[in-house]
């Protein structure tokens, strides 16, 4: 599966974690997603889309979470865990310079009730995914392989 959109997963330090999600504007709650530029790698797409789309800048990618097949425009998208070394806010805008300048409104959600119900179909599949991928490198990381 080659992926075409990079998806920066990044969680909150503290235990449990909680996801970084937000509000668009005109399109409910989602995750940080965007295409990958010609040549670009996945990594480094997702680390871009999370500064251009949030303004956070300084992440790192600590691991890959897999592909998934969004089932909806031809989109795979390869999924990234990251994270920041200092600390943010409970929640923040960030006016973007794509995606027509909306201001999207972000906030931490936990992984135990995450807001299924505000986000598009194509989200809630994308959550479920990221939930599993989240438990599964916990199993591995649990178990030392």
């Amino acid at each position: 599966m080659h992926p075409n959109k990079a998806c920066p997963i990044l969680l909150s330090p503290e235990s449990p974690p909680k996801l970084l999600l937000f509000r668009h504007p005109l399109a409910g709650v989602q995750l940080v997603k965007g295409t990958l530029e010609p040549g670009e790698a996945p990594r480094a797409a997702a680390l871009r889309e999370l500064a251009e789309e949030s303004g956070i800048g300084d992440a790192q990618v600590l691991d890959d979470l897999g592909c998934w097949d969004a089932g909806h425009a031809g989109q795979v998208w390869s999924y990234h865990l990251c994270r920041v070394e200092r600390a943010l806010p409970a929640t923040w805008t960030h006016q973007t310079l794509d995606d027509h300048g909306h201001c999207f409104a972000f906030f931490w959600a936990s992984l135990d009730a995450l807001p299924y119900a505000d986000c598009h179909p194509v989200f809630q599949r994308a959550l479920a995914f990221v939930c599993q991928a989240l438990k599964e490198r916990q199993g591995r990381v649990v178990h030392g392989s």
